[in-house]
């Protein structure tokens, strides 16, 4: 899913190349199509989502063939996961105090070279396990750097009332992405087993020169930012978020949400391969997901224009307890391709409104940090989400893993539907009633 909010007064120093959101306008702004830094950062992006698709399918498999140890294999995948958590809260900080544009370049290439290195050992048949797990560690950590500057510079190039369909368009780049990186990852892994990971290096590079071309700023003076210590600059974006209602509740629920769905979606995967599915049929199942999803992104904007954002989530996560109680109910294979799709549709939209009311109420000076602390509840699930999924098919098989976390999500739609500030969160035409002013050191 997403992250989390409450509202104060608009703040009196902005980092957008917009007017701020409380200054008064006639002007509508441009479309979307013709925003030209947005569509040089997107163009970036989704040669990188669908980089990165490519690679993330191969890499379990090029583990595997390294140490010949599934569970080797999984020690070389968890160290990447390392990585991002580690450098998650000082990437945050360090997009606050630095050019974002020069951020998200350097982080880029850094990636981009670290995966070409992976190439060039494949290529001569030197590349080893060890080799592939410090590219993994170091990719992650570089992205982990990437993300937040990206956030920030959303935030920087598209107007306030246009961030509802600006993350909509992000959720059905990465829908997009997710359904052609597993088949064309298994074509280029049959051709040779590094070649996928071309797909990572072209992407990184891409989003590097993407960005580079932006001549619009990205943030403004962080001359004042620079002026605090890293540690009272984290201190103070930690004081934000757990401050304001709406993202001290999400924060923590929504880390539930993640490791529930997930559970749920690996737990499936292990039973169906388990069972001697077809790895084209458990295919399938993910190719229907990213549909539904991209489905969701089409029909998001209008939902986030017409539902306020309480509606709106607890809708979503009803429709993925009612989809995932039949599953649990039937637990066949067609019903799980055909209740996936159902239980996603409106992801993209939930996920689309949070993060574009985020961005609008938002200091500019305090995105980056916004978006890394938020950013923990999808990092924190990844590592859970298989282990949850695990522990709960060894001990009772599919019935078990679903019903248990049909249930724990079932109590965490509750719990959101009972966060009041969450209700008091209106439609984007109102988002700039909220926008917060930068707290005081």
């Amino acid at each position: 899913m997403s992250q989390p909010p409450a509202a104060a007064t608009p703040s009196s120093t902005s980092q957008s190349a917009f007017p701020d959101p409380g200054s008064v306008t006639t002007e509508m702004p441009a479309p979307l199509r013709r925003n030209r830094p947005y569509l040089l950062l997107m163009s970036g992006l989704t040669t990188q989502s669908l980089g990165g698709s490519i690679t993330k399918f191969a890499v379990p498999l090029l583990a595997l063939e390294l140490t010949g140890s599934a569970i080797a294999a999984g020690v070389v995948a968890a160290v990447g996961q390392t990585g991002a958590l580690l450098a998650a809260l000082p990437a945050g900080v360090v997009a606050d105090r630095v050019d974002r544009r020069r951020l998200v370049v350097g982080s880029a290439a850094v990636a981009a070279a670290l995966w070409g290195t992976v190439v060039l050992a494949g290529a001569l048949g030197g590349l080893t396990a060890w080799h592939l797990a410090l590219v993994l560690f170091g990719a992650s950590v570089a992205t982990a750097f990437l993300d937040p500057a990206i956030s920030g510079a959303f935030r920087a190039v598209v107007p306030p009332s246009q961030l509802p369909t600006a993350y909509a368009t992000a959720q059905g780049r990465d829908a997009v992405a997710g359904m052609l990186g597993g088949p064309l990852g298994g074509v280029l892994y049959g051709v040779a087993h590094v070649v996928p990971m071309i797909g990572a290096v072209v992407g990184e590079a891409v989003t590097a020169l993407c960005a580079a071309l932006v001549k619009e700023p990205l943030n403004g003076d962080v001359a004042d930012q620079r002026a605090l210590r890293p540690l009272v600059a984290l201190r103070q974006g930690l004081r934000f978020v757990w401050l304001l209602p709406l993202f001290r509740a999400c924060l923590g629920m929504f880390v539930v949400v993640n490791v529930a769905l997930g559970g749920m979606l690996i737990g499936i995967h292990l039973e169906l391969a388990g069972t001697g599915t077809p790895p084209v049929l458990i295919g399938v199942l993910d190719m229907v997901a990213a549909g539904s999803m991209l489905l969701g992104a089409v029909i998001a904007p209008p939902l986030v224009a017409r539902l306020r954002l309480g509606a709106l989530t607890v809708l979503a996560l009803g429709l993925l307890v009612v989809a995932f109680t039949a599953m649990a109910v039937v637990q066949e294979y067609l019903a799980y391709v055909v209740l996936v799709g159902v239980g996603v549709l409106l992801v993209p939209a939930v996920n689309a409104a949070m993060a574009g009311y985020i961005a609008a109420i938002t200091p500019g000076e305090m995105q980056g940090r916004l978006a890394s602390v938020l950013g923990l509840s999808g990092v924190a699930a990844m590592p859970l989400a298989p282990l949850v999924a695990g522990v709960l098919l060894d001990a009772g098989g599919i019935g078990v893993v679903l019903w248990v976390l049909v249930a724990l999500l079932a109590v965490t739609t509750v719990a959101l539907g009972l966060v009041r500030s969450l209700w008091r969160v209106g439609t984007p035409d109102a988002w700039a009633d909220d926008a917060l002013p930068m707290p005081a050191e």
